[in-house]
């Protein structure tokens, strides 16, 4: 019987995605484990494994098609010794979801661990194990068959849990084992700490259609489409600044002996430790000594997580991608300045794996390194903080009673009031300016 292969859900709120490219065609021979389509998601473009055995029959959805709805028959599978005039016999039933997301290209990607990184939907339940058979004929992937066919196992009497009580693999490992058959369960997305899906933002009133305008005036213009990534950006950002109660707090740091124990280090080491991986460091510790920080918004309660996982903007082409530096608040300098310059260099050249940019507890943005003294940034649902950091430039400062001249940068620390204080956020602005302008202890 044909296998309806479906558009699936390759990130943990993706509704919809664009077919970008079959990379088989019409009358390929299909094994499980290959690689039959890329999807582009919100975030990244991903290769899509067969997870059946056949011939690939029809495509329904050419190449370069947008908009495709989670779910959707792309293509029509058929199982060995059918013909393509099973196609139009099939049940349209016997749909079974395309297959999992293997690695990808990052397409550039959204601001931080966005909603889809910080609140993924929950998975499906499981579906319950079906008679694998209408009566006349059991229904199993070829897998399924070979593998029964050499045990000597009787397929009507053992339960599949495959789409439409299709007889799988394991449905078959598992009745030669002695047991029953359990379903499968359905795989979920999982980021680097629970969070909650932030509640629907309000309907906003429409503003002025500039292409309209331009049209009606005349105007000169081309239009740049907006990629599935940057609607994400403009949709996720718009959320979060009218769902969540932002406030900034902001806080002068001297750098001096930053700057001299960053140049000793590099010195002796031969690495190139910037100053922003020792602001990471600092924000990472800095959170494990005020874990109220560390935490995010749920109607159920505040969610505090245990580890430290601080995810770093990075500028691409195609807008902002925030990978994370897992647990860095136990990671030494050195690690930390590696891999942010490893998934830097992933994120600009569009190999991200969703588990580097899924997820995060606190946000840095750094915009020192164009001249930018300070900045307010949007904050990260379901994440309660995110710290914009300043460009470092000499200003005069009062030490003592006398006029000096210091190395100064300013940290504005953006906070959900939902769930962090400002007297919390003021005692975290306390602890990193410390742990800055001292930096010798981010050593011990």
């Amino acid at each position: 019987m044909p296998i309806d292969i479906l558009m699936p859900a390759l990130s943990p709120t993706m509704t919809e995605g664009k077919l970008a490219k079959w990379v088989k065609k019409e009358g390929d021979t299909i094994k499980a484990g290959d690689v039959i389509a890329e999807i582009e998601t919100d975030k990244a473009t991903m290769e899509v494994e067969a997870v059946d055995e056949g011939t690939l029959g029809k495509i329904l959805v050419p190449e370069g098609t947008e908009g495709v709805a989670v779910n959707a028959k792309i293509a029509v599978l058929l199982e060995e010794g059918e013909s393509a005039d099973a196609l139009n016999a099939a049940p349209k039933a016997a749909a079974t979801p395309a297959p999992a997301p293997t690695a990808a290209k990052t397409e550039a990607a959204a601001p931080a661990p966005a909603k889809s990184e910080a609140a993924p939907s929950a998975a499906a339940p499981a579906p319950a194990a079906a008679p694998a058979h209408d009566g006349k004929r059991v229904f199993a992937s070829p897998l399924a068959r070979r593998m029964a066919a050499q045990s000597g196992l009787d397929l009507a009497k053992v339960s599949g849990t495959g789409p439409s009580g299709r007889i799988v693999k394991a449905d078959v490992e598992a009745a030669l084992k002695g047991g029953a058959a359990k379903a499968a369960p359905v795989a979920a997305a999982a980021p680097t700490a629970p969070a909650a899906a932030a509640p629907a933002p309000a309907a906003a009133p429409k503003g002025i259609d500039a292409k309209a305008l331009a049209d009606k005036l005349g105007m000169k213009y081309k239009v740049l489409p907006n990629s599935g990534m940057r609607k994400t950006i403009a949709k996720r950002l718009t959320e979060a600044w009218q769902t969540i109660p932002h406030f900034g707090l902001q806080v002068d740091c001297e750098i001096d002996a930053l700057l001299a124990l960053r140049a000793q280090l590099n010195e002796k080491s031969g690495e190139k430790v910037s100053v922003n991986d020792f602001v990471v460091k600092a924000v990472a510790v800095a959170l494990r000594k005020v874990p109220e920080a560390n935490v995010s918004w749920h109607e159920d309660g505040i969610l505090q997580y245990e580890g430290v996982d601080v995810s770093v903007a990075v500028a691409t082409d195609g807008g902002l991608i925030t990978p994370i530096v897992k647990n860095a608040d136990q990671k030494g300098l050195a690690t930390i300045s590696a891999e942010v310059k490893s998934l830097a260099a992933k994120a600009k050249e569009g190999k991200l794996k969703p588990e580097e940019f899924q997820g995060g507890t606190f946000s840095v943005s750094n915009l020192g390194m164009f001249g930018i003294k300070s900045f307010t940034s949007i904050i990260n649902p379901p994440q309660s903080c995110i710290l914009s950091v300043g460009a470092g430039e000499k200003r005069p400062v009062v030490k003592g009673d006398a006029l000096a001249v210091a190395t100064v940068m300013s940290l504005t620390l953006t906070v959900d009031h939902r769930s962090v204080d400002g007297a919390v956020g003021a005692k975290y602005l306390q602890v990193l300016k410390k742990l800055i302008e001292d930096p010798i202890t981010l050593m011990l």
